[in-house]
Order: C-alpha cells, then sequence, then structure tokens
C-alpha cells in the first residue's frame, strides 16, 4: 500500500545542540536516492575528520522501503537508530541526517546518548523545517487547438495542479490529482468540453 502523503527536509542545514559539554551538530538534507543519503554522509565525514563520532540515519521511499543507520562507534543501538526512529516518527522520508559529536569529556551512559541523538535530530527538522508532499495521479488531458486555452484557465480555476503543456496535432494537457478526485473529474472535464476532449491515465507522482 503505498503511502498517500509524506513528509520531507524543507532544505539542507545544520542545528548545533551542547549536551553535558559534548557538542551535537546535526547535518540534515533531502535525499532522492540512496546514492545521494550515502554522499551526504561521506561529505560530513570528510568536513569533521577530528570528530568522535559521525553517526548517521536515511529513509528513502514514499513507503520508507530503504532505512539505514550507523552508531559510528557509539554503544550498539544508542545513536543511528534513535535518530532513524525520529525520522519515522515524524513521517520523513527522501531524507538523510548526520550527527557529528565532539566529545567533552562526560559520559552521556546509553539512556543519555539515545536522547541525545534522537533529540538533535527532532530539533534540527523542527528549524530547518519540513514540508508535505501528497501523492497524485497523473492524467494528459488531449483537446484541439480552440479549446486549449479555455480548458487550461478552467483547469486552474477550479484549482487544479497543471504539471506539463506539450503541443503537436492536439494540445496535451498533463494535470495532478489525488486518487479520489478521478471520478469527478471526468465528468467535469466531458462537461466543460462537451465530450471533445481525451483523458489518459499516466502514473502517479508526489508534489508538495
Amino acid at each position: 500500500m503505498k503511502a498517500d502523503q509524506y513528509v520531507t527536509v524543507a532544505r539542507e542545514g545544520v542545528h548545533e545542540s551542547e549536551i553535558n559539554r559534548s557538542r551535537f551538530l546535526c547535518s540534515l538534507a533531502p535525499a532522492a536516492t540512496e546514492q545521494e543519503a550515502q554522499d551526504f554522509v561521506a561529505r560530513i565525514r570528510k568536513e569533521h575528520p577530528t570528530a568522535t563520532h559521525n553517526c548517521f540515519a536515511y529513509v528513502v521511499g514514499a513507503d520508507a522501503s530503504v532505512q539505514k543507520a550507523s552508531d559510528d562507534g557509539e554503544p550498539g543501538g544508542t545513536a543511528g537508530v534513535p535518530m532513524l526512529q525520529m525520522l519515522m516518527r515524524r513521517d520523513v522520508r527522501y531524507a538523510v541526517a548526520v550527527v557529528t559529536r565532539y566529545y567533552g569529556g562526560v559520559k552521556l551512559g546509553a539512556g543519555g546518548l539515545i536522547r541525545a541523538y534522537g533529540g538533535v535530530v527532532g530539533e534540527a527538522l523542527d528549524e530547518l523545517g519540513t514540508v508535505t508532499r501528497r501523492r497524485y495521479r497523473l492524467a494528459t488531458v488531449t483537446v484541439d487547438h480552440q479549446r486549449a486555452g479555455k480548458t487550461q484557465n478552467d483547469l486552474r480555476s477550479t484549482g487544479r495542479t497543471v504539471v506539463d503543456l506539450r503541443y503537436g496535432s492536439a494540445v496535451e494537457i498533463e494535470v495532478a490529482l489525488p486518487e479520489a478526485d478521478l471520478p469527478a473529474f471526468e465528468a467535469w472535464l466531458a462537461d466543460t468540453t462537451a465530450g471533445s476532449a481525451a483523458l489518459t491515465l499516466g502514473g502517479e507522482t508526489y508534489a508538495p
């Protein structure tokens, strides 16, 4: 079952927190693929070669099909897993988090580490902001040139999202529709164009 919507990171950025003299820097970024997530982790590690730990977690796929986490030398399950749990709890997808720790001389204990690593990811999400992407079905409306302008205006005035326009022997207007809206849209289109428009259903996309 595909997710109807998910949340992702609005932009790349860093949030810093100090806990018992240890510095925790959470670097967050959107990641469209697992490779992008891995490249981001490698980049942050290069930027902080003297850090005590560079732990990471990422989630790729609207249905969270790819999930990875690393404790990078912290006690097992005290860093990467709580980071991943925070991303999942917030419904965050297509995102990567790296928490860089500079040890300050005070041991935090397992519970303290779990709270610190999970907490700094939550704070970074709050600070950098998130965007919600909803699932839409792509549909192509094909009309003749005479009706194209009016049909486009009608689509926009009823709040439909026009994704693409293609001009050929006829005009193809690609729109993104919520799945539940399809039957009503078909009826509306037939009515608006007096039955002269053709509708072809395509794949799915996620958009704000």
